[in-house]
């Protein structure tokens, strides 16, 4: 039967190492609980592109160096570490779509898409330390929602990392797709030239039409 357990509580936490490190995932072992998988989504804020989310079981005796919050990280140290999780560890993706995100929110959007992360492993985990507040739902086994996660647990940073590195990849992709909006710069997220483009040319059948100032929009452009 899968258990979930409620969120850590962030006033623990306001002194964080420096980097995330094993220790979440050695002290599950300890207890019994073993393969552990991290999961992390990338893409919450954007008003266009998918959410995409990643679910990473490291392998202990090949964890890549300098593993971190993918924020935190250079594009270069991203598409570095990228190759390195890919080559030593087990790996999920999964992506919700904008049209999910609308119908759903991006909340819900967000966790169905770790779910089926998750659910893609080839190794069933016996737990899930999932970022954020959140366990997702419908998991076949434990999970654990761990707050500012990619900061303390080098598998959701590798998580965060691979579905940072995959979403920006697709968004390059999109703007070749579409080419007015420039989602190869900025990835979907509101900046000035994006939001000139949606004034410019409507939205596009990549754009959210649930977030503003999008929502008040009715025409989406094929």
């Amino acid at each position: 039967m899968k258990r979930s357990t409620p969120p850590d509580s962030p006033k623990l936490f306001e002194d964080l190492p420096l980097k995330p490190d094993f220790s979440l995932e050695d002290a599950a072992r300890l207890s019994g609980l073993w393969p552990i998988a991290g999961t992390d989504e990338a893409g919450r804020g954007p008003l266009a592109g998918p959410v995409v989310a990643a679910a990473v079981i490291l392998d202990p005796d090949h964890i890549p160096d300098g593993l971190n919050d993918s924020k935190k990280l250079t594009l270069k140290q991203r598409e570095t570490l990228f190759d390195q999780i890919i080559a030593t560890a087990e790996v999920s993706i999964a992506s919700s779509s904008p049209r999910l995100i609308d119908e759903r929110n991006i909340l819900r959007a967000s966790l169905n898409a770790m779910c089926r992360a998750v659910a893609g492993l080839c190794t069933r985990p016996a737990l899930v330390l999932a970022d954020g507040r959140d366990v997702p739902p419908g998991m076949t086994c434990q999970g654990r929602a761990v707050i500012k996660g990619d900061a303390r647990s080098v598998s959701i940073a590798a998580a965060s990392i691979v579905a940072k590195v995959t979403r920006d990849r697709m968004m390059v992709r999109a703007g070749f797709v579409w080419p007015a909006y420039g989602f190869e710069g900025h990835a979907g997220y509101g900046t000035a030239q994006h939001r000139g483009a949606i004034e410019a040319h409507g939205p596009c059948g990549l754009h959210r039409m649930s977030f503003r100032p999008l929502k008040k929009d009715g025409v989406v452009a094929e």
